[in-house]
């Protein structure tokens, strides 16, 4: 025994860990930068670099000091993955540790949007690599080891099912596949590549959180998408996330839906064996089109609902999921900016309402801070410009010289005050 303990000592006393930022019972604010890579270019087809376009490549400081002065605590900031590895193994991280370390100095606590949409130029088939799942997760580990301490919070990926109807059952983006069973094959590829991207980061590192983002889809009258009923899409909306936690089994209802459209079954025994669980349920919703009307021709129109839509899905994840809720992405596009802040009073207070009644809602972010370029630009053919919506806090006015100016709008200056002042 040591000359300075005495038989008293009973060794180091033991610290209760702090709660994590999700478990403190406070509501987290945060805004996002809009993030989606498609860099492979074809006939009729365009690059869609959305930091490209929005010149965040060049204004990022910029941009991050405003998401730190709209009163924000938190971020959601994607990686480029196409760039940080531009060939198979070979990573390039030069500026995202210049972005890194100005978050950190910042206090922007980051939730990292590993996948938002969009693959490598060098995997050529995209999500159909059969080594996909593999090459997410050793490159979302890289990543992850690389900033203890600066990045803790992780999305594998962004809006699955979004990300399945736009690359599996539309033909827009790589691999272009199409029907019901294109998405079903890429949706399946996806979730194998969540679950992996979810291990691989957790084994290096133990502290990481994860945040899943899910599209909030909803409808309007009796139908769904697809040729699917109003309880059938319902039950379809969940598909991604009852993947990768392991519910679907033979009992699942939309388990022969799966496996009619072409799902292996040893692919789904071996989502069930490896399930992994979020820390937060990300849900996201915009009040004028995360709700459709489907026609008898399965014709899809979006439906103004409000904050009615947004209570809806929070109570319908919550109840399905039982985890803490974050509404990762919400906004409105419009150019009436007393619109805009109007939507920032009903989110907040909606969210008041939801958790004096108990739901345990932990973060909301305005997603895109910035006004973003619609996807349609990628299929265009009029200048970028053409394409530019008012979704942002902080408005893209481009100059005589090219620069788009960033110019925050009223409804920044309404965000900020009701989030500073709690």
């Amino acid at each position: 025994m040591s000359s300075s303990m005495t038989s008293a000592d009973t060794g180091p006393t033991s610290v209760t860990p702090a709660p994590r930022w999700f478990e403190d019972g406070r509501l987290h604010h945060g805004v996002g930068i809009e993030d989606t890579f498609i860099p492979q270019e074809a006939h009729g087809a365009r690059k869609l670099d959305e930091y490209e376009l929005t010149q965040h490549y060049h204004y990022w400081r910029e941009d991050l000091g405003l998401a730190a002065a709209s009163g924000a605590t938190m971020i959601r900031w994607g990686v480029p993955w196409y760039l940080v590895e531009p060939e198979e193994g070979q990573f390039d991280f030069r500026w995202l540790d210049e972005v890194a370390a100005h978050l950190s100095d910042l206090g922007l606590r980051c939730v990292v949007d590993l996948m938002h949409y969009g693959t490598p130029l060098w995997m050529e088939e995209s999500f159909l690599d059969p080594r996909y799942p593999e090459l997410v997760a050793r490159y979302a580990a890289t990543v992850a080891a690389r900033y203890p301490g600066v990045f803790s919070d992780f999305t594998p990926l962004n809006e699955p099912m979004v990300n399945a109807q736009w690359c599996g059952r539309d033909a827009r983006w790589p691999p272009a596949l199409s029907g019901d069973t294109g998405l079903v094959r890429v949706l399946v590829r996806l979730a194998l590549g969540m679950v992996a991207t979810q291990r691989a980061i957790a084994e290096v590192r133990p502290d990481a959180a994860f945040v899943h983002v899910d599209a909030g889809f909803r409808w309007d009258g009796p139908l769904g998408p697809g040729g699917l009923t109003r309880r059938q899409a319902e039950e379809w909306r969940f598909l991604p996330v009852d993947l990768i936690t392991g519910r679907v089994d033979e009992a699942h209802p939309l388990f022969d839906y799966l496996v009619e459209r072409g799902a292996r079954v040893a692919d789904l025994a071996h989502l069930r064996r490896d399930a992994v669980r979020p820390d937060v349920m990300g849900v996201n919703y915009y009040p004028a089109f995360s709700t459709m009307q489907v026609d008898e021709h399965g014709v899809e129109q979006p439906v103004e609902v409000g904050k009615e839509g947004l209570e809806d899905l929070l109570h319908a994840y919550h109840e399905r999921y039982r985890l803490p809720i974050a509404v990762t992405e919400t906004s409105r596009s419009t150019p009436d900016v007393a619109e805009k802040a109007q939507w920032v009073d009903d989110l907040l207070d909606t969210l008041a309402e939801l958790r004096a009644d108990g739901l345990p809602v932990v973060g909301v972010f305005w997603f895109p801070l910035m006004d973003l370029f619609d996807w349609a630009y990628r299929d265009g053919t009029e200048p970028a410009d053409a394409y530019l919506r008012p979704f942002g806090l902080v408005d893209l006015v481009r100059g005589a010289d090219g620069v788009l100016r960033r110019r925050p709008n009223a409804a920044f200056d309404r965000w900020r005050a009701r989030v500073t002042a709690g």
